[in-house]
C-alpha cells in the first residue's frame, strides 16, 4: 500500500499514455468507483505523462498512415477488461463492439466525430479482418474518453503532454520531472512506457558512421510511422534488412504509399499497378523468406484446434506441484504432440486418399504415450503410412531454403516466389490446410505457454536456450506473420520487379571504394547488391539496459531499478531483455535487490518475467472444454489488463 498524498489527496503518476498506460488508468478509476463509501483517501489525483494522445500514444497514434495494418483481426484486441473478478468497467467495450456500433451509426448517417477516411474504412472492415492501425488508434482514443467521462467522483485526470526524463525519491514519495525541467509529486508512479528507442548495436553504429562519412543514407531501426521515407529516391536500389512485420509494413509504405496500386485479378492473384515513383527494394534476413501470413479464418483461433496435450491443466501441473520445468523436456513436448496431431488429423480429413486405412489411430496411439519414446513411435507410424511430400517438417519450416544454393538471384527469387504463392493458398485453405492448422496449434499453445512460463514457471536455463533461443524465432516466423493480404502483394511486388532479395544468412557490409552498402549470401551465386541506402526492418532492441531513453537510464544509474539477470546453459547470470521486478504487482528491484515502494511497472519492460509482452489483451479469452469447472477463460488473455489490475489495487490498499 502507498503513502497517501498530503490534504487526503493520493496522488498518481502514470508515465506512458499508450494501451498499458490507459489500462492503469481505466483499473484505477474502475476500483476507485468499487470501493464507494469506503474509499480512502478521499480524493484521487491521476497525472498522464505523455507527448502523444492518452489511449493511442506513440505507437497507435491517429495521424499515422493508413496503409499500416493490424496484426490482428478486429475480434481479438481489447482495452477495456470482461475477465470475472475484476472490479466492473466505467464505460468501453473490446475493439469489435466499438467497430459495430460505429458501423450502425455509420448506416444511420451519424457518424461523429470520424473522418472520411475512417468512415471510408469501417463500412467494409469485418471481425475477421486486419484494421488499420490509425482506426485501432481512434478507438483506443475514444474508449479512454468514454473511461474519462465516467470517472467517479472524489477523482480527476489530467494530461500532460510531455516526457518524463527522470523519477527521484523524496520524503513524501516521487518526483516526476518532464523535459522542461520542471517536477511534480506523486505518490505512486506507473511506468508503461511502452517501446523505448535503443542504441545501435556496434555494427548498426559502423553502418551509420560510414554512411554519414560517405554521403549514404542509412535507417536504423525504429517504428515505421516514425520514418521520413521521403528520403529515399524513386528508382534506386535500396537494401532492407529484415523480412518480418515491420518489413510489410517498408513495402507498402514505398509502394502503395507512393501511389502505386493493388488490384486484385482472377482467381485471387494480386497485380501490382506500378506509380514509377517506387525504389527498387532488395530484401534479406537470416531465413531468407518473409514471416508466413496468416491463415483466412472467421475467427483469431482456427476453431477446429483444440489442444488435447498442452492443456492448462497439463502447463501448470509440475509448477503445482512445486516442481519447476523445463521448457525443451516438459512443455514443449505436449505443444509438439498437438502440433502434430493438427497437422495430420487435417490431412486426413482432407486428403483421405493420401494414407492408409487406420492412420489416424495409429498415430494417436503413438502420441498419447506418456515416456519419452512416443516421438520415436510417432516417426515410425508417419514412416510407414504418408509420403514424404505429405509430411511435417518442422524443422525445414524454420529454414525454408536451409542448405539450397543457388546459381543467381534470378533463380532464388523464382523459388521465393513460388513459395509466397504456395503460402497464399495455403492461407486461402483456411482450416482445410494441414500446415496452416499445425501452425495454429502453434499459435494456440503461445497462450496457453504465456501463462505456463511467467514469472519464474521454467527453469531459466530453458527460458534462455529453449522458449527465448529457438521457440520464439520458430514460432514468429511461422505464426506472427502478417494479414493473408501482404503475401499476395508482396508475390505481385516481385512479379512487377519491385522487390528482390539476397539469399540466407547475408553478410552487410560498405565498399568505401564503390561509395556504397554492399549485401550478399553465401548461398547465392553471382554478383552482390549494391546499394546507396539501407533500411534497418527491425523494430528497436526491447532491452533495458540498451535503452535510449533518459528516465530507464536514470532509474539505472541511480539503483532504482536493475535489469534481470538469468542463467543460461553454461550456469553464468546474463543480463535479460526486462527489468528486474517482484511478483505482481511488479515493482522493481533496486540495485540491492529490494523493492521499490510505490513504483510499478506495466508492459514490455516485464519481458524477463513475462512472455509476449507487446501483445495486446484478447477480447473473447477462449477456455479448453472441462478446463475448468467454473468455465472460466485462460488466466493469459487478458493478463495485461490482470496486471493493471493489481497495480490499481496495490496504489488503493486494496
Amino acid at each position: 500500500m502507498t503513502s497517501r498524498g498530503r490534504r487526503g489527496v493520493l496522488r498518481v503518476a502514470v508515465v506512458g499514455g499508450g494501451p498499458r498506460g490507459a489500462s492503469a488508468v481505466e483499473r484505477l478509476l474502475a476500483n476507485w468507483a468499487a470501493l464507494g463509501d469506503r474509499g480512502d483517501p478521499r480524493e484521487l489525483e491521476i497525472t498522464v505523462f505523455d507527448p502523444f494522445e492518452p489511449g493511442p500514444g506513440k505507437v497507435w497514434r491517429t495521424a499515422q498512415p493508413r496503409e499500416f495494418l493490424m496484426n490482428t483481426p478486429s475480434c481479438y484486441p481489447t482495452l477495456i477488461p470482461s475477465e470475472p473478478g475484476l472490479a466492473t468497467p466505467r464505460a468501453g467495450g473490446s475493439f469489435d463492439e466499438w467497430r459495430a456500433k460505429r458501423q450502425r451509426e455509420l448506416d444511420q448517417g451519424r457518424p461523429a466525430g470520424l473522418s472520411h477516411e475512417e468512415c471510408s474504412e469501417l463500412a467494409v472492415l469485418g471481425s475477421s479482418d486486419f484494421p488499420p492501425r490509425a482506426l485501432y488508434g481512434r478507438y483506443l482514443a475514444e474508449t479512454f474518453a468514454d473511461v474519462l467521462g465516467a470517472t467517479p467522483a472524489g477523482c480527476r485526470v489530467t494530461h500532460v503532454g510531455a516526457e518524463v526524463t527522470r523519477l527521484g525519491r523524496t520524503p513524501h514519495g516521487w518526483a516526476v520531472t518532464t523535459g522542461d525541467g520542471r517536477a511534480r509529486e506523486a505518490d505512486a508512479v506507473v511506468l508503461a512506457v511502452g517501446h523505448v528507442p535503443a542504441r545501435l548495436s556496434q555494427t548498426q553504429r559502423e553502418l551509420a558512421d560510414a554512411a554519414a562519412r560517405l554521403g549514404l543514407t542509412y535507417l536504423p531501426p525504429a517504428a515505421p510511422a516514425d520514418v521520413d521515407w521521403d528520403v529515399l529516391p524513386s528508382g534506386q536500389t535500396v537494401l532492407v534488412r529484415g523480412m518480418g512485420l515491420n518489413f510489410f509494413d517498408v513495402m507498402v509504405r514505398l509502394t502503395e504509399g507512393r501511389g502505386g496500386r493493388f488490384k486484385e485479378g482472377p482467381n485471387g492473384v494480386v497485380e501490382y499497378l506500378p506509380s514509377g515513383r517506387e525504389p527498387r527494394l532488395v530484401a534479406a534476413s537470416r531465413r531468407g523468406v518473409p514471416y508466413r501470413g496468416k491463415a483466412e479464418l472467421p475467427g483469431y483461433y482456427a476453431a477446429g484446434v483444440r489442444l488435447r496435450w498442452l492443456t492448462r491443466a497439463a502447463a501448470l501441473a509440475l509448477r503445482t506441484a512445486g516442481v519447476t520445468p523445463s521448457f525443451d523436456t516438459d512443455l514443449w513436448p505436449l505443444l509438439h504432440r498437438d502440433t502434430l496431431w493438427a497437422y495430420y488429423s487435417t490431412l486426413a480429413r482432407t486428403a483421405p486418399e493420401a494414407l492408409p486405412p487406420g492412420f489416424v489411430e495409429e498415430l494417436d496411439a503413438a502420441l498419447s504415450v506418456t515416456d519419452p519414446t512416443w516421438e520415436e513411435m510417432a516417426d515410425k507410424v508417419v514412416s510407414a503410412s504418408v509420403p514424404a511430400r505429405h509430411r511435417l517438417d518442422l524443422r525445414g519450416l524454420g529454414a525454408p531454403l536451409g542448405g539450397r544454393h543457388f546459381k543467381h538471384r534470378a533463380a532464388l527469387d523464382a523459388d521465393i516466389l513460388a513459395y509466397l504463392d504456395a503460402d497464399a493458398a495455403s492461407s486461402a485453405r483456411g482450416e482445410d490446410d494441414p500446415l496452416k492448422m499445425a501452425i495454429a496449434a502453434l499459435h494456440r499453445g503461445r497462450a496457453v505457454l504465456k501463462e505456463a512460463v511467467a514469472d519464474g514457471g521454467i527453469t531459466e536455463e530453458s527460458w534462455v536456450a529453449g522458449l527465448r533461443g529457438w521457440f520464439e524465432g520458430l514460432v514468429e516466423g511461422l505464426a506472427s506473420g502478417p494479414p493473408p493480404l501482404r503475401i499476395r502483394q508482396l508475390a505481385a511486388l516481385i512479379r512487377a520487379g519491385i522487390v528482390g532479395t539476397v539469399g540466407p544468412e547475408p553478410r552487410f557490409r560498405v565498399d568505401r571504394g564503390a561509395g556504397c552498402f554492399v549485401a550478399e549470401s553465401p548461398w547465392v551465386q553471382g554478383p552482390p547488391v549494391y546499394a546507396a541506402a539501407l533500411v534497418e526492418a527491425l523494430a528497436p532492441a526491447n532491452v533495458v539496459a540498451a535503452a535510449d531513453s533518459p528516465l530507464l537510464e536514470g532509474l539505472l544509474a541511480d539503483g532504482l531499478a536493475r535489469p534481470k539477470y538469468l542463467a543460461g546453459a553454461d550456469g553464468v547470470p546474463r543480463p535479460a531483455s526486462g527489468l528486474d521486478v517482484t511478483a505482481p504487482p511488479y515493482r522493481p528491484l533496486d540495485v540491492n535487490g529490494h523493492p521499490v515502494t510505490g513504483l510499478y511497472v506495466l508492459g514490455l519492460q516485464l519481458s524477463a518475467v513475462q512472455w509476449g509482452t507487446a501483445i495486446a489483451a484478447e477480447a473473447h479469452p477462449f477456455a479448453e472444454p472441462g478446463e475448468a469447472a467454473d468455465g472460466a477463460p485462460y488466466p493469459s488473455a487478458q493478463r495485461t489488463l490482470r496486471d493493471a489490475d493489481a497495480v490499481a489495487r496495490s496504489i488503493l490498499g486494496l
